[in-house]
């Protein structure tokens, strides 16, 4: 069976913990920041935790990523 190719955006993008779930940056922090109250602008600062529904979608562009 050949080896399955991961999606490099995903790759890119997010990365596992040890316990399996999915970690990535926060949306909405690139551009039009002036607009954005403060609170919201603190915090998507750093990395976050993804949704479950989410991170199962992420974990299928990365079939050797998971549970690790």
């Amino acid at each position: 069976m050949p080896k399955l190719k991961t999606k490099s955006s995903a790759k890119k993008r997010f990365r596992t913990t040890a316990s399996g779930k999915v970690r990535g940056n926060p949306a909405c922090k690139q551009h039009f920041l002036r607009r954005r109250p403060q609170k919201m602008k603190r915090n998507t600062r750093g990395t976050m935790i993804m949704a479950d529904a989410d991170a199962k979608k992420i974990l299928s562009f990365m079939p050797y990523n998971r549970g690790k």
